[in-house]
């Protein structure tokens, strides 16, 4: 019995070592020794990214990853440049992160691969395809957000976009950086604290997005927000919302041109502008929630190719497939996949991991910190149903028989429509639907809103469209708002 009792005991003992052993973080001499580093549900928590002790009263973001140099780069943020510990890192394939000596602590989210000096830029670094970093001393201590093809000298210099407006154009070998524009005065930003977040350079023409919004710009006060565009010699406004991201899709012919797709967003809904063959387009898509609608607040939505010739899309809470391809003109087959509640600074592909970044915990919550989340593109499926609503037309002075932008339609479930107006007379809204997504409008119906009343109509199960736009038959105040559930 003893014997029983002793071989029982031991069977414990050897049970409890190694229930340890897998679940305590594993140390530097514990991978030395061939120790496999701790994840749980895709998250490393050794690759989680902080100021040491109270170092930040701020925040610390992953602001971009790129794959180089057969490592994974990330670089870390802190708000306005101000807090410690965070830089640039390197991970390796057993899943270790060390802080590279040359790190910056600092707001950065740019990255770039120039092919043709053979680096990669990442924040105010650049390193080259043995992993060898430089810095570039005259940016380190601005806020970058964008690093961007040059227009006119794409093997020697590239551009670098500040979140204060500032527009650089840097010398991928010398790295010496010099000054061409502040955009804030370039786009007459006034009374507004400007918050650059992107640009892209494509069809000869650089995009740049300014996503300032709050309370002034949700009361029609101001309009500080834009997305404008630079042809080498003059700047053009395109559109006066705040846009946030702005990014593009394979080029030639074959392909439909090199695509420029731009995410921004008005009270009423997500706006998403594509540049097509040197014309723009405005389509119109959900909210997934209300928890982006600040400047502050949108950090940092992104469209990224996400493996080869696959765009994913991340704006206002919800994921989507976004079409590379645009043919006859137009684009379809976006595709909401979830709605979440992250924010997802960048996400790339690396070692045959969908890799997401994260600005997860600030000051106000503790000590900020940010990991990664390690997984694959179909696990974003399992985040969220999509869910939404949004609308072309909230409290909006419109004209008869003039349609809506296109909204989109496809890929929700249970869908509805809100209808009001401000006339002492019934307004006819009518419905219309393009299922093919080239544009082809087909009436859907017509619903009578009688004076100064409230209309609303529930679309069966099942139906769907790629898109929808509505027209009333007076000039009216209108509301036309969709609810997706």
């Amino acid at each position: 019995m003893r014997r029983i009792v002793f071989v029982l005991m031991l069977f414990v003992c050897v049970f409890a070592v190694c229930a340890r052993a897998q679940t305590e973080p594993v140390s530097e001499k514990g991978r030395a020794a061939g120790k496999q580093p701790l994840s749980v549900n895709g998250v490393f928590p050794n690759l989680t990214v902080f100021a040491p002790g109270v170092g930040s009263d701020s925040e610390a973001g992953i602001g971009a990853l790129i794959p180089w140099a057969d490592k994974l780069w990330a670089v870390g943020y802190v708000a306005h440049i101000r807090g410690e510990g965070l830089g640039l890192y390197e991970i390796s394939e057993d899943m270790t992160m060390r802080k590279h000596p040359a790190s910056v602590t600092g707001t950065f989210t740019n990255r770039m691969v120039h092919w043709a000096s053979k680096q990669a830029f990442i924040g105010p670094h650049a390193i080259d395809e043995k992993g060898n970093v430089r810095t570039i001393e005259a940016l380190k201590k601005y806020r970058l957000t964008s690093t961007i093809k040059h227009l006119t000298d794409p093997k020697n210099k590239v551009y670098m976009l500040g979140m204060e407006g500032r527009f650089w154009e840097l010398d991928v070998h010398t790295l010496e950086a010099k000054l061409l524009f502040n955009l804030v005065k370039e786009l007459d930003i006034t009374n507004a604290k400007e918050h650059f977040k992107s640009a892209y350079t494509a069809q000869g023409r650089v995009v740049v997005a300014n996503n300032t919004y709050d309370e002034k710009e949700f009361l029609g006060q101001r309009d500080a927000g834009r997305l404008a565009e630079w042809d080498g010699k003059k700047w053009t406004i395109i559109e006066r919302n705040p846009f946030v991201e702005v990014h593009g899709s394979a080029a030639g012919g074959s392909y439909g041109g090199n695509t420029i797709y731009a995410t921004g967003w008005t009270k009423s809904s997500v706006v998403l502008r594509a540049c097509i063959d040197g014309k723009w387009r405005r389509y119109l898509l959900p909210k997934g929630s209300h928890s982006w609608d600040h400047a502050w607040n949108t950090e940092w939505m992104r469209i990224r190719h996400a493996v080869t010739e696959r765009l994913l899309m991340d704006v206002h809470g919800i994921f989507y497939e976004l079409p590379a391809l645009s043919y006859d003109g137009h684009i379809w087959g976006i595709k909401p996949i979830c709605s979440h509640l992250r924010v997802v600074p960048d996400f790339c592909y690396w070692r045959g991991m969908f890799v997401m970044a994260s600005d997860q915990i600030d000051h106000d919550q503790g000590q900020p910190q940010s990991g990664l989340w390690f997984g694959n593109i179909d696990d974003l499926y399992k985040m969220g149903k999509p869910t939404g609503w949004g609308g072309p037309w909230w409290e909006t002075k419109v004209k008869a028989n003039q349609p809506s932008d296109p909204f989109l339609m496809t890929g929700f479930d249970k869908k509805v429509v809100h209808l009001t107006h401000n006339l002492n007379a019934t307004v006819m809204f009518t419905i219309e639907v393009d299922f093919l997504g080239n544009g082809t409008w087909k009436e859907y119906d017509r619903i009578a809103v009688h004076s100064s009343g409230y209309g609303h109509h529930e679309f069966p199960d099942g139906f769907s469209a790629h898109w929808v736009r509505v027209k009333t038959s007076n000039d009216c105040t209108a509301t036309a708002y969709f609810f997706y559930n």
